[in-house]
């Protein structure tokens, strides 16, 4: 129960890594509000916590606002906040990839950060005390070919987190980031251009350790970043990638 009583939202909680650190948040004793674009996978994976879901674009500054309205209705205050939503582009040259594609991965995976800042910063400083995870990727540490605008979308979000963790720090709030490898999740064919055998093989023989990241592991690595138990912890963004980086 390190996360007795704390109150968690969790965005693109529908699927993958996000319906992972909800799930894990509400088995250790958090009150999770599940938030995710698609509004039936997150009322599915509510019903299934005991939590609850709400609809919210990450890009739209009204729909985050209006989502954070309704998690404080519903619980009162916000301990922890996970920025988890994020897209991809499919594999391409740099210069292929469609200034839209570009602009929907920017608006999803950076923005997003932005919103959530403006909507939850100002009620964690005034109880002076919360914790912000921002998922983010070992495309940021480790670039892969061809996914250009994501790894540097990643990228911007390990500097927004140190940035907003040394700014942060002196109003009692805590920002960290995990940098997850590629995992067995709705993204995953994004990734990898096609979902075979042969590609999966070439992922799989950039990791030392040999498997795929899941959605379990990310979340016991957030589980730990937004417990008490780091509560020395600020600015770092873990990797969890089964050695990728080294």
């Amino acid at each position: 129960m390190r996360l007795k009583d704390k109150r968690a939202i969790v965005t693109g909680a529908g699927s993958g890594f996000g319906a992972g650190i909800a799930r894990k948040f509400a088995a250790e004793g958090a009150l999770v509000l599940l938030a995710d674009i698609n509004h039936e996978a997150a009322e599915a994976q509510a019903r299934e916590i005991g939590g609850r879901a709400a609809h919210v674009d990450v890009s739209d500054g009204g729909s985050m606002a209006r989502m954070v309205a309704e998690a404080r209705a519903a619980m009162g205050e916000i301990d922890i906040l996970v920025n988890n939503a994020g897209v991809t582009h499919m594999p391409a040259p740099m210069e292929e990839i469609e200034e839209a594609e570009f602009d929907r991965v920017f608006a999803v995976n950076c923005k997003s950060v932005y919103l959530a800042a403006r909507a939850v910063v100002p009620l964690m400083k005034a109880r002076g005390s919360g914790v912000i995870l921002n998922i983010a990727s070992t495309a940021a540490v480790s670039p892969r070919p061809n996914l250009n605008w994501y790894n540097a979308s990643k990228g911007w979000m390990t500097t927004a987190t140190r940035a907003m963790a040394i700014e942060l720090a002196p109003h009692g709030i805590r920002v960290n980031a995990v940098n997850p490898v590629a995992g067995d999740t709705p993204l995953l064919a994004s990734f990898m251009g096609e979902d075979t055998p042969e590609r999966r093989a070439q992922f799989l023989a950039t990791i030392p350790l040999g498997r795929f990241s899941t959605p379990e592991d990310i979340a016991g690595a957030a589980c730990y970043l937004c417990s008490d138990e780091a509560g020395l912890v600020t600015g770092v963004c873990m990797e969890v990638d089964g050695g990728r980086c080294i």
